[in-house]
């Protein structure tokens, strides 16, 4: 992997990953995906970093997987396909994962931003899951995630039909949380991921599996693992000095621990 295809940016405690492939739209062919988990490793390992922004270009985030890989992948290469491997990887980040879009997020790019935890896009972003237009479905979770983000009737619509929706209706719908300007997309995610950085690490990856667990189970399992979290960071150093800091009203040090 000799290309940079994914740029990365600190700064204070917010690393900001941005795709690098322009010239095929930022597609994300296997070894670029590697390259963004990779990355996104690091910054999950560093205690320096709080969240993590992923970004790409102002007129596309990314528009999909490799067509000329899909092309020469046979069934027996499909099953053998590392990309899978790549996207549970990818699942496994602890830390916030924030999309900052601009332009277009399709298929593949659909299925990364549904992978973050909340999505920030300009006006002009557009979201998509056109595999079936050449053929395909979606092979990233974007069936699974698409219809718990957005419900039922516009999941199904999206999908077989193929057909992108724009900014506003993915707000509507329960995709993106927040839409702006498309210059000012990835400050804003940036600042939000800056926000969420100032909080312990250990109080945001509970928080983070918490809701995790809402999406993958039943009401009752997800309250027990609430539980289960809760009960955990009682025993923290932050838990003492966030409850401390606001008695004594002042900005809590957490160490994350």
């Amino acid at each position: 992997m000799n290309q940079e295809w994914v740029l990365c940016h600190q700064q204070q405690r917010v690393r900001t990953l941005t795709l690098n492939r322009p010239e095929v739209r930022n597609a994300l062919s296997n070894d670029c995906l590697e390259q963004l988990v990779w990355q996104l490793e690091q910054a999950d390992s560093d205690d320096g970093t709080g969240a993590i922004v992923i970004t790409g270009s102002s007129r596309c985030f990314a528009a999909g997987a490799d067509l000329k890989e899909l092309q020469q992948q046979t069934v027996a290469r499909a099953m053998t396909d590392r990309r899978p491997q790549l996207w549970q990887r990818l699942n496994n980040i602890n830390k916030p994962l924030i999309a900052a879009v601009n332009g277009y997020a399709l298929g593949a790019g659909c299925e990364l931003a549904l992978a973050c935890d909340l999505v920030i896009c300009g006006e002009t972003a557009r979201f998509g899951l056109p595999e079936v237009t050449l053929g395909l479905i979606p092979g990233a979770g974007g069936t699974q995630r698409l219809i718990r983000s957005v419900g039922k009737s516009l999941a199904c619509q999206m999908v077989l039909t193929g057909e992108a929706i724009d900014a506003q209706r993915a707000q509507q719908a329960g995709l993106v949380s927040e839409v702006c300007t498309d210059a000012l997309t990835v400050e804003r995610a940036e600042q939000i991921a800056q926000r969420i950085s100032e909080f312990s690490l250990l109080a945001l990856r509970a928080a983070k599996a918490a809701l995790k667990t809402a999406q993958e189970t039943a009401l009752s399992q997800g309250l027990l693992a609430e539980r289960q979290q809760f009960v955990a960071l009682a025993g923290t150093v932050d838990r003492q000095e966030g409850i401390a800091a606001f008695l004594e009203k002042r900005k809590p040090n957490f160490k994350g621990s």
